[in-house]
């Protein structure tokens, strides 16, 4: 039996690495025998650096940036192992686990951090870039990032504004004289995996701002600003996105990339997936399982799993995808190639305490799930 493991990180708890040996434990405690294949996946977000770096032998460097608050962070990105293309994470510049909760507003936090990452890139000779921009703390339409590399944001006054999504109420102006000219000769792919417009009731501001501290009356506010910024940056680059699929993502960070940066949006996990060589690791298999921290109706919408599995269907390969949590709408994946879904999580128990035994859970999870596998095996057909 050939079994390929290719789940995404359990935020906060596994990497999808760890996540991907914890299933191989509890495949290998039923199956001893079986052919494992592991591969960590990713989207854009969390991990997506890793995955890439595991799937071509690259390596990781460090660089101290803004974070999402203006404090210093310790922040990553990658290079692969052709040498020439970097990796950039935006989580680990500005993402949401950076900011303790009670301190989250995305009325004022940046990406700014996220543009010296790139920035860093470009100083270091690389031209081609990869950027994942899953798990944001922001909502300031990628202003941040596009500051870091030279553009102005400009009051009626001509004054600078300040850091965050609120301030573009007053935007008047963008000014792009200082911006770096070595974009010009990057390639940029942008790793994303939502398709939401910037504005309206799809957009950054309604669907993602709560999640990030934002109130009702926040949600109102900031996306009023980023429907203002949508226009003066259309303005000043004769760019039209805000309805572009993916310029939501990152509280409109995918707009501000497109806006100012020669970036094209792709799926996230389509980038993993083609960087994994994932269709020959299939050549052969039995059986695909895959896995992340929650399952919901945002994972029909073409989050890691999802993707995994319209490639192993594309062979005939069944799929099984164990999360630590199910959530509304969880079903829909059934319909999108996915065979077989379950929860890690046996018993009740807190947030805290699935995330504390998330090694321990994932090979319990996966041995139940090869068991009744087995036993399907015996019935008669």
């Amino acid at each position: 039996m050939r079994i390929v493991v290719a789940p995404d990180s359990y935020k906060g708890s596994l990497s999808a690495l760890a996540a991907a040996e914890a299933m191989e434990r509890g495949i290998r405690s039923v199956f001893a025998s079986a052919q494992v294949a592991k591969v960590p996946i990713a989207d854009g977000g969390e991990g997506t650096v890793e995955a890439l770096l595991v799937a071509t032998g690259g390596t990781r460097r460090s660089k101290r940036v803004k974070g999402p608050l203006g404090e210093p962070v310790e922040a990553f990105y990658g290079v692969l192992g052709d040498g020439i293309t970097a990796v950039i994470e935006m989580a680990a510049a500005s993402g949401l686990p950076l900011v303790a909760r009670e301190r989250r507003d995305p009325r004022i936090t940046t990406t700014y951090g996220t543009g010296e990452l790139v920035r860093e890139a470009l100083d270091q000779g690389l031209r081609k870039l990869v950027v994942g921009i899953g798990g944001s703390a922001t909502n300031d339409g990628g202003t941040g990032l596009a500051r870091a590399l030279g553009v102005r944001f400009l009051d009626v006054r001509g004054h600078d504004l300040p850091e965050g999504g609120a301030a573009l109420a007053r935007l008047h102006r963008v000014d792009l004289s200082g911006v770096d000219r070595r974009l010009g000769e990057a390639e940029l792919l942008v790793a994303c995996d939502v398709d939401n417009p910037l504005v309206g009731p799809r957009g950054a501001s309604a669907v993602y701002g709560p999640q990030k501290g934002a109130t009702p009356q926040m949600v109102s506010e900031l996306d009023a600003a980023l429907a203002n910024y949508a226009l003066v940056a259309k303005a000043a680059t004769g760019r039209d996105v805000a309805d572009s699929p993916g310029a939501g993502a990152a509280g409109g960070l995918g707009a501000g990339l497109l806006f100012f940066t020669p970036a094209r949006l792709r799926p996230g996990v389509e980038i993993v997936l083609e960087a994994t060589q994932f269709d020959r690791l299939l050549e052969g298999a039995d059986l695909v399982v895959t896995g992340e921290g929650r399952t919901d109706f945002q994972t029909a919408m073409g989050k890691a799993p999802v993707g995994v599995a319209e490639r192993a269907k594309r062979r005939g390969v069944p799929v099984v995808c164990l999360s630590g949590g199910l959530g509304p709408g969880a079903d829909e994946v059934l319909e999108k190639g996915i065979d077989a879904l379950a929860s890690v999580v046996p018993e009740p128990m807190s947030l805290e305490a699935c995330m504390a035994r998330g090694a321990e859970l994932v090979e319990a999870g996966a041995a139940r799930a090869c068991r009744l596998m087995r036993l399907g095996q015996s019935l008669p057909r």
